[in-house]
Order: C-alpha cells, then structure tokens, then sequence
C-alpha cells in the first residue's frame, strides 16, 4: 500500500501532536509535525535528502515562530528550534511557509488549516500555491479527503468561502491588469529606471548605473511618478511589483542595492 506522507505544521503543540496522532492512525498514512516555518522546511529538506519526501503540508495560517518537536507515527524525531544566523530561515507565517514550500519544493501539496473563514486570506494562500483551505473544526474525514483530494490535483475549498474568494481574486486581477497598462505606458528608458527604483537604487546610483546624469534621472522619476498615477516612489515601486516589474540585475554591480528611502516623494 503506497503511504501518504504528511507534515503537520502548528506552533500549538496539542493541536500539532493530537492532530498528527489521528492522521497517522489510517493505514495509510504517515505523520510528522513541526512547530515553525523554518522547522517545517528543515523537515522537508531532511526528508528529501533522504529520499523520503512528503507529499502533503498543513500549515497553520495563523503560524507563529514558537517551535514543537517533531514526531513521527507514535515516536520522536528531533527538529532544531528555528536561530538566528547566517543562512538560517527566519520565522514565517503560514502563507508565507506556502510560498516558500512551492518555491523550495513544488511537488509538495500544501493545505492551509484555518481557525475562521477568511476570503482575503484564503485568496492570499491560493495565489502563494496552496491547494486547499480547511477550517480547523472540520472532520477528520473531511480532512483526510482534502489530503487525498489534493494528491489528485484537486483544489478545496469550503462552499461558503468561494463566491469571496473569487471576487478577491478577480479584484486583485484587475488592480494587476491596470498597473501593467499604466507601466506600458512608460518608455523604455523610464522602465530602467523604474526597474532600478525596485531595486532600491537612489538617484547618484541610479545615474550612474545608467550613466545618466542626476538632473535627467530626477526627470525620469518625476515622469514614472506622473505617468503611473502616484505621488510616492514607495507607491511607485509598490505599483511596479504588483504589475510583476522585477528589480534590475545588480549582481555585476554589487554594492549599489539598498533600501528604499523616501525624502519628499522622491528616492534619496
């Protein structure tokens, strides 16, 4: 009989330990649990070198950072609390833990486990990649046919939640398609610009990646704020993103990146 693998991901230790203990009770299912984000993804990458992936993630939406031993079927398996340091995840919600399994390991299903209904999360979870939104108080049987569910590439939600959820989507579509039109409207040389401004490039280092001078530059970036419709470039670089403009490539010129800073609408 081919197992399911499954990772329970909820800083509430009795709800992690209680939830995996009835999972692993079907024949054909295979537990474990963790207590944060950067455990959750430690346990994927453990059990991936192993050869042992999971094939489905819960993830608290609600996620905080306090983390829980991991346990497997009715025994332990030690996970490292999540520490600071150099190339250490830190903490992670539950949407962001979606967007992070996808990217990391996308043939993994997520399930995002929820205390309440909510449409603008729920439609958040779903464009980060989860496959399904199930309330906390369902079932155990609804939740195991999720689970399986997902496996098929099904998408679940609950009825109640899917007329708002659509409309969620659909808003957030349409704000996409008018920021693409408004970024279309920029001539090439303003998108570099714009690009730049993503990065979080000043002015000097804007001109100079451009070799342009600061005055023209200043020009450019009164010309994007204008023709986009903002008064900010915060707004601007907000506007950008949400249009999927991508930050310029600073690798060849490390050292200029840096954050946005705001100094009367314009970049400092």
């Amino acid at each position: 009989m081919a197992r399911i693998r499954v990772l329970v991901v909820d800083d509430h230790r009795i709800f992690a330990e209680s939830l995996a203990a009835a999972l692993a009770a079907e024949p054909d299912v295979e537990v474990a649990a963790a207590g944060s984000g950067p455990a959750a993804l430690r346990c994927l990458e453990r059990a991936a070198a192993e050869g042992r992936g999971y094939d489905v993630l819960l993830a608290d939406a609600e996620l905080g950072a306090t983390a829980v031993p991991a346990r497997t079927g009715g025994g332990p398996v030690p996970v490292p609390a999540p520490r600071s340091g150099p190339g250490m995840a830190g903490p992670v919600d539950g949407i962001a833990l979606v967007g992070a399994v996808r990217a990391a390991r996308p043939s993994v299903r997520t399930v995002v486990l929820a205390e309440k209904d909510d449409p603008a999360r729920a439609a958040l979870a779903l464009q980060a990649g989860a496959c399904g939104w199930v309330a906390k108080d369902s079932s155990l049987q609804r939740l195991l046919a999720v689970i399986r569910g997902v496996l098929r590439d099904e998408t679940h939600l609950p009825a109640a939640l899917l007329t708002e959820v659509l409309r969620e989507l659909l808003a957030d579509r349409k704000h996409r398609s008018e920021s693409e039109k408004l970024v279309e409207s920029l001539t090439p040389r303003e998108r570099e610009v714009l690009r730049c401004m993503v990065a979080g490039l000043g002015r000097k280092a804007v001109a100079e990646r451009l070799f342009l001078s600061p005055h023209t530059v200043r020009t450019h970036m009164q010309n994007v704020l204008g023709k986009l419709d903002v008064h900010s470039t915060l707004a601007a670089v907000a506007l950008a993103r949400r249009a999927g403009v991508g930050p310029a490539d600073l690798e060849e010129e490390p050292g200029l990146a840096g954050d946005v800073v705001e100094r009367g609408g314009q970049l400092a």
